[in-house]
């Protein structure tokens, strides 16, 4: 990235179900939700959304090689995405298995997300 413009942060949360993929995605809309750019496309090479560049680094603290990157770069509408993943967030109990949630134990997954924006 030649200019780095934003950086947000959120964190996403899988209660039931064991699901790194929709913890980190949740993560990621947590992170750009409440975000507007309205001067970004300006500042990009040809006036492009096409030329932001997005790095999103993803803190998760369990079943890395579950985590669907496709879904998670899909969670980013516009530019050209990477994603990094890292050790970190959080494992923790739920308190109660659901079954019906998908539930095969009580864990609870926490990601972390940081999402860069530039060009």
């Amino acid at each position: 990235m030649e200019q780095l413009m934003f950086i947000e942060t959120g964190m996403g949360i899988d209660v039931h179900g064991q699901d790194i993929t929709k913890a980190a995605v949740r993560a990621i809309k947590n992170a750009i939700h409440y975000n507007s750019m309205p001067g970004i496309k300006s500042v990009l090479p040809d006036n492009s959304l096409d030329n932001m560049v997005v790095n999103v680094k993803l803190a998760v603290p369990c079943d890395k090689e579950k985590l669907d990157i496709n879904a998670v770069k899909q969670a980013i509408p516009f530019g050209k995405v990477s994603v990094e993943v890292m050790d970190g967030g959080m494992l923790t109990t739920s308190g109660i298995v659901i079954e019906e949630k998908g539930d095969v134990n009580d864990k609870m997954y926490i990601v972390v997300a940081s999402v860069e924006v530039g060009y």
